[in-house]
């Protein structure tokens, strides 16, 4: 009976654990999504370079890789629970690059600065790439979720440096 008390406190724990997650990267998506709604205007005006996606795929797109990163972020702090021991290293990693996340936006749409936005993707994408390296070294598969996002990102540097480039 034990067991089973203990296999649903720990159900009760993933689950919030997950909840939590889910809620950090919705609340980022939900504070981006507000700042470029209100730039929408100003983007489109923009000389933009070849390759450049229609709008319409920009939501569903980070939809998928805000989803991958929670749910990789939960792996790892799940592993790391049943241990009872925390990789402080991969956790902070990976709150540093949603913070970056974050600030792209707001460089980008929020202040109109794609040069500086520019500067600051190339951060961002260092973080995703130390948080990579660092949820490796506990869940590889966690890992591996966080690929397709590094290459979004690395896509849209190559955006942000067109549109810094014809709009300067």
């Amino acid at each position: 009976m034990d067991g089973q008390r203990i296999d649903e406190e720990r159900r009760g724990i993933d689950a919030l654990g997950l909840a939590g997650s889910l809620a950090a990267v919705s609340g980022v998506a939900a504070a981006g999504g507000f700042v470029t709604s209100r730039r929408l205007g100003w983007y489109r005006s923009l000389d933009k370079p070849p390759l450049t996606p229609p709008d319409a795929v920009f939501g569903p797109a980070w939809a998928l890789l805000y989803a991958n990163q929670a749910i990789a972020a939960w792996l790892v702090w799940r592993g790391d629970a049943a241990r009872a021991e925390y990789d402080v290293p991969a956790l902070t990693s990976y709150w540093a690059q949603l913070g970056l996340n974050l600030a792209w936006t707001l460089l980008f749409f929020g202040l109109r600065r794609p040069g500086l936005a520019l500067v600051e993707i190339c951060a961002l994408w260092l973080a995703i790439a130390v948080t990579i390296r660092e949820f490796s070294r506990r869940h590889r598969f966690a890992a591996a979720m966080l690929l397709p996002y590094l290459g979004w990102v690395s896509y849209a540097a190559a955006l942000n440096a067109g549109i810094w480039w014809r709009n300067r």
